[in-house]
């Protein structure tokens, strides 16, 4: 079966879609079959995202390794049998359609609480939470004194993960791999980064995480969207000489690569 990651935090603007879409990219330049599923309807950013790749490639003539973008299939509402929800039934009906050929599926959650966010998590082998280093984004995971030094208690996220752990022991299933991601972290060592890390670092062993870094925050990110296209294209599209920020950008992704310990992969990028 395919391994399921999910990527989740009900907190906009930290990232998910841009790490969701250079983790499905890496793993099928690795060789791999990776599917993709946005369960951000509205907004749909990684669908965008994979739409811009597919039109650029086209466009451009290029041959680039890319994961397989499904939209959630339409449920008739009326067929639905007593005590069926159309969500669990368009989520559960994409992984069944995409797990026969493929080695990875790789659902986006957005940014907010909803029910298809709720049952993909129960779905999750891997869970991947980018965080950004701010005690506001730190609040949907625990909440902590005024002096930012202790937890006082968990908070809503952490509460549905909790929620999802429980659903998968249930079911018989294995637990989930729960990886926070330290992203957008500035370059400087100051006294509020230093706190996150004792902070994040405290709860990880308090409600069982592990913690990986992601990217820093760079223009070139901004930059790749309209084209579809990540890091890892860059020298394919001909562009020579990466600058040093480029070439950090990737490692940094070769590094969360290999901090998600993601069952049959094998770095070749």
């Amino acid at each position: 079966m395919a391994h399921i990651i999910v990527v989740g935090n009900e907190k906009g603007g930290a990232g998910k879609s841009t790490v969701s879409m250079h983790v499905a990219t890496a793993l099928a330049r690795c060789g791999l079959r990776v599917g993709v599923l946005d369960l951000d309807l509205r907004q749909q950013t990684l669908g965008r995202y994979l739409s811009n790749r597919a039109e650029y490639i086209a466009k451009a003539g290029l041959d680039l390794p890319s994961p397989v973008f499904l939209p959630l299939p339409e449920v008739d509402e009326t067929s639905l049998q007593p005590g069926e929800h159309v969500s669990d039934l368009r989520l559960s009906r994409a992984v069944a359609q995409l797990e026969t050929d493929c080695d990875f599926i790789l659902i986006d959650c957005p940014g907010s609480h909803t029910r298809l966010s709720q049952v993909a998590h129960s779905l999750a082998d891997t869970l991947i939470t980018p965080l950004n280093d701010s005690f506001v984004d730190f609040d949907l995971l625990a909440h902590v004194d005024a002096e930012g030094e202790q937890i006082t208690s968990p908070s809503v996220y952490s509460e549905m993960v909790w929620n999802a752990r429980q659903l998968r022991a249930q079911a018989g299933l294995k637990p989930i791999d729960w990886v926070v991601v330290r992203n957008r972290m500035g370059a400087q060592a100051m006294v509020n980064k230093e706190k996150m890390q004792r902070v994040i670092e405290k709860l990880a062993r308090r409600i069982g995480f592990r913690t990986a870094s992601g990217f820093n925050e760079r223009v070139i990110f901004r930059e790749l969207f309209p084209r579809g296209l990540t890091l890892l294209d860059l020298r394919d599209t001909g562009v020579k000489g990466l600058n040093i920020s480029n070439i950090a950008a990737r490692q940094e992704l070769r590094d969360l690569i290999k901090s998600l310990d993601l069952p049959g992969v094998k770095l070749n990028f």
